[in-house]
C-alpha cells in the first residue's frame, strides 16, 4: 500500500515537442537539485515519454508519468497505448478519467474502472480524477455527484488497487479557467471524499489514499490550498508548462 504522502504532478496535456520537453526538464533539473520536499511527477505526451525518461534516470526525485491508456493488454485499438508499453518506457504513475476524457471521448465509470485495474496490474500508480461542472457547483449538488463518481469507479475494487491510488479532484469548472475553488472550497471537498472512501472501504484506506487538488493552481495560490488538512497535494496544469512557475508552485510544498 502507499502511504500517504505530498504529491505534486504536471499534466502538460497536448504541448511540448519532444525538444520543447526535454528543454523544459533540463530547467527543472537545475532548479529541483535539490528539492525534497514531495515527490514529483510529470506528465508529458505520449511522443516525449521515452526522451523524458531518458533525462530523468539522473533525477530520480522526479517521476514519469502518462496521460492516458487504454485497459486492454494489446490488440486493434488504433491510436491506443497499454499499461505495459507505457511501464516499459519507464512510467511510474498514469492520469485515469480526466474530465477532458470523460467530456471529449465519452470515456464511462465502467471503461474507467478497467483503466484503474488494468493500470495497478503494470505496476503503475493512477492518479484518478473526480470533480463537478458548474452547474452541479452552483446548484449545490456537488457533493452528490462526488459520491456518485466515487461509488461509480471505485466501489467494488479490491484492496490491493485501490490502495495504489492517488486521487485528484478537480472541479471541472476550475480547469483552464483561470478560475479555481477557494481554499476553503478544495477542503470541503477533499473531506467529503475522504469521508466517502471511508464509507465505502474503511479507515484504512480513507487515512492513508493522497488526495490532490487540481484547478487553476498557479504559484499564487498553491501554498494555501497546501494548508489544508485534506490537501496533500497538486495536480497542475497550465502552470507546469514553464518551468519556473511549476517550481514556484513546488517550492510552496512545506
Amino acid at each position: 500500500m502507499r502511504a500517504r504522502t505530498k504529491i505534486v504532478a504536471g499534466n502538460w496535456k497536448m504541448n511540448k515537442t519532444v525538444a520543447e520537453a526535454a528543454s523544459l526538464v533540463e530547467k527543472l533539473q537545475k532548479q529541483l537539485a535539490s528539492f525534497s520536499g514531495c515527490e514529483v511527477v510529470l506528465c508529458p505526451p505520449f511522443t516525449a515519454l521515452a526522451s523524458v525518461a531518458k533525462l530523468l534516470k539522473s533525477t530520480p526525485q522526479i517521476r514519469l508519468g502518462a496521460q492516458n491508456l487504454h485497459p486492454a493488454p494489446k490488440g486493434a485499438f488504433t491510436g491506443e497505448i497499454s499499461a505495459s508499453m507505457l511501464r516499459e518506457v519507464g512510467c511510474q504513475f498514469v492520469i485515469v478519467g480526466h474530465s477532458e476524457r470523460r467530456r471529449y471521448f465519452g470515456e464511462t465509470d465502467a471503461f474507467l474502472r478497467e483503466k484503474l485495474l488494468a493500470a495497478v496490474s503494470a505496476g503503475l500508480h493512477p492518479i484518478f480524477c473526480v470533480g463537478e461542472d458548474l452547474p452541479d457547483r452552483e446548484a449545490g449538488r456537488w457533493p452528490d455527484h462526488l459520491r456518485s463518481q466515487l461509488q461509480g469507479v471505485l466501489h467494488a475494487l479490491p484492496l490491493p488497487v485501490l490502495s495504489e491510488i492517488v486521487l485528484a479532484y478537480e472541479p471541472v469548472w476550475a480547469i483552464g479557467t483561470g478560475r479555481n475553488a477557494t481554499p476553503e472550497q478544495a477542503q470541503e471537498a477533499h473531506a467529503l471524499l475522504r469521508q466517502e472512501l471511508e464509507r465505502l472501504h474503511g479507515q484504512s484506506i480513507a487515512s492513508r489514499l493522497t488526495l490532490q487538488y487540481g484547478g487553476s493552481v498557479t504559484p499564487q495560490n498553491a501554498r494555501e490550498l497546501l494548508a489544508q488538512p485534506d490537501v496533500d497535494g497538486l495536480l497542475v496544469g497550465g502552470a507546469s508548462l514553464e518551468a519556473e512557475s511549476f517550481t514556484s508552485i513546488l517550492l510552496s510544498v512545506e
